[in-house]
């Protein structure tokens, strides 16, 4: 009778070694330790604008995408942010740019908030689009 070491039902009969035996979470820790080490070399691959365009759009028609949550979301924006700014490579928005964001996030009724937050996601939040435009224009003229 064949021998069953090195087998698992529900592997198919696929070998328990290496790293594509591991469970997900698992090689996530791996893959990141790597990632590190090889942008502290300077041999990590930077992405263009355009691959990383490409990886996502990949994922996401494959479905495997990451579905960011609201609260995910803003955190990513704010670490990009404050990276942008540290590097000095954030955009300046125009008095006009300003207004123009306000208004529309005014229009938006506050899409994107959690229920959670304490107010109705009809809302918008601590004003009106125009005195976010207002706010914006004036917080450029302190620069």
């Amino acid at each position: 009778m064949p021998s069953n070491k090195g087998k698992d039902d529900d592997n198919k009969g696929t070998n328990q070694r290496g790293f594509a035996s591991m469970d997900e979470e698992k090689q996530r820790e791996i893959a990141s330790k790597g990632g590190r080490a090889a942008h502290e070399k300077g041999t990590a691959h930077e992405f263009t604008s355009e691959e990383a365009r490409e990886a996502g759009r990949a994922a996401h028609e494959k479905g495997t995408a990451h579905e960011f949550t609201s609260e995910e979301a803003r955190e990513a924006g704010r670490k990009g942010g404050h990276a942008a700014h540290e590097k000095g490579t954030a955009h300046e928005f125009s008095s006009e740019e300003a207004r123009e964001a306000g208004r529309k996030g005014g229009q938006s009724g506050g899409k994107g908030r959690s229920e959670d937050e304490g107010e109705s996601s009809s809302s918008t939040r601590g004003g009106t689009s125009e005195q976010h435009a207002k706010a914006g224009s004036q917080s450029h003229k302190n620069r």
